[in-house]
């Protein structure tokens, strides 16, 4: 149905889509086609990305597809001059298409005909200040305002993605499952009964299958192993009693450095003399291991090989097409040249037992946006995911099927009356404060009010 939405989009129309992205790098491209058919039609496009590095793909594809000079990039990186003169072009109306970051919801752009947004699921999309507008839902009252075309694009597939096709309000677009299983790879898992099997795994962290599949996968390019903390030991615990490691400061958690220094992950303090207040013991244990320290761990295993990393502190953008180890945290993955031959997937229980409602959907999500770098099954490409195998994201993504996850996470919350079915809010204050705005609040009658409650103090530093 793609070519159906573009030609809609160039016939001045306003479809409105929910669009499952095929793994690999087109996604960009494909954006930009639809801004060009927009354009085509006499109107102007605004496409909203999670970050810089997503932005200078779709900023490349419009250049090359249109030329220079025929859109705007709105991103923190350009600067405040660049970014305030680009604003005003858009302003003016002398440019018509705009692609950019969060901020870029706002764009003022003329004769609107389309918006769009790719991975709505990625936290970039929220902002932290008040009222915390989310980009998704600003573009969506935009689409309906202005009455212009809505696309929502992502290789996963958000709740909330869900219900816009479940309602009727966008059409869905999506291959078919036999084109999805000859560009997706191939996804085996490792479940802790297998972990238990496993020598190598109690002595070692990667288990032998992804030992094995890294081992086949440097033979023909590079390999990228996703690690859900950065830094060294991100959390620590008492070896014998298992409980996590605290500041006796201020309670925050210990965090193992480079050359065995504890640091308090809140003040900073350094502890030299630790001792378990549980079971008086003196031996700690990595509760999660950190990127780097996973670094160093494939450097001993794999010695000729290359070992890279990306993370906050040094996000890669590109790795060439020849053999090394790329370790990242999750959104930080850069794109190989000619795709992954392998990716691993390491400690999928420390994402899915989040005590969040989307703790299982966001795992998917940058399961699924690793996975899609890597090359398809038919060329070898294979992914390893270190999870538990019968739980739901799991298996999802062995079948390559986040929209049926999300389907039924949606069913699911609808039972329970969870967002986004039902709508929160969230409101704080003093207690003379709530109480006088519970008094005058006019609700309607199926509201139904929680607490008041104390508040969580804020985590010291």
């Amino acid at each position: 149905h793609g070519g159906a939405f573009l030609d809609a989009l160039a016939a001045d129309g306003a479809p409105r889509a929910v669009w499952n992205a095929l793994p690999g790098p087109l996604w960009s491209e494909e954006l930009a086609r639809a801004v060009a058919a927009t354009l085509s039609s006499g109107r102007g496009a605004l496409v909203v990305v999670p970050d810089g590095r997503a932005a200078a793909r779709v900023d490349a594809a419009l250049t090359a597809l249109l030329g220079p000079g025929r859109h705007a990039l709105l991103t923190a990186d350009a600067g405040p001059e660049k970014r305030y003169a680009q604003w005003l072009a858009v302003r003016r109306g002398a440019v018509r298409a705009v692609v950019g970051t969060r901020a870029a919801m706002f764009a003022p752009v003329q004769d609107l005909g389309l918006v769009a947004v790719w991975d709505d699921g990625d936290d970039s999309h929220s902002e932290q200040h008040a009222p915390q507008p989310h980009a998704r839902d600003v573009l969506l009252l935009r689409a309906a305002l202005d009455k212009c075309a809505f696309l929502l694009g992502s290789w996963g597939c958000t709740v909330e993605a869900a219900q816009l096709v479940e309602s009727g309000w966008a059409r869905p677009l999506l291959a078919g499952r036999d084109q999805v299983r000859r560009t997706a790879p191939l996804v085996r898992t490792v479940g802790d009964e297998d972990l238990a099997r496993d020598e190598a795994a109690r002595a070692a962290r990667l288990p032998t299958l992804a030992w094995q599949v890294a081992r086949e996968g440097l033979r023909h390019g590079p390999v990228l192993v996703q690690v859900p903390r950065r830094g060294y030991a991100p959390r620590m615990a008492c070896a014998q009693c298992r409980v996590p490691a605290r500041c006796r400061h201020c309670s925050g958690p210990l965090e193992g450095q480079d050359g065995g220094v504890l640091r308090c992950g809140w003040c900073g303090r350094e502890e030299s003399a630790w001792h378990c207040p549980e079971c008086g013991g003196f031996r700690l244990r990595a509760q999660v291991v950190g990127a780097r320290r996973t670094a160093e761990e494939l450097g001993r295993a794999f010695p000729a090989v290359p070992v890279r990393t990306s993370g906050r502190e040094h996000v890669l953008d590109t790795v060439p097409d020849a053999p090394a180890l790329v370790v990242s945290t999750p959104g930080a993955e850069p794109v190989a040249e000619g795709g992954y031959a392998a990716a691993l997937l390491l400690d999928g229980w420390s994402m899915l037992g989040r005590p969040d409602l989307r703790a299982g959907e966001d795992a998917l999500r940058r399961w699924i946006a690793a996975g899609a770098l890597v090359r398809p099954q038919t060329e070898g490409g294979t992914v390893v995911v270190v999870a538990e195998p019968t739980l739901r994201p799991v298996q999802a993504l062995v079948r390559w099927d986040p929209v049926g996850h999300a389907v039924r996470e949606l069913a699911e919350r609808a039972e329970l009356g969870f967002p986004p079915v039902s709508r929160m809010a969230a409101v704080s204050g003093t207690p003379a404060a709530v109480a006088e705005f519970l008094a005058a609040v006019e609700l309607p009658a199926d509201a139904e009010v929680l607490g008041p409650v104390p508040l969580p103090p804020p985590p010291p530093g």
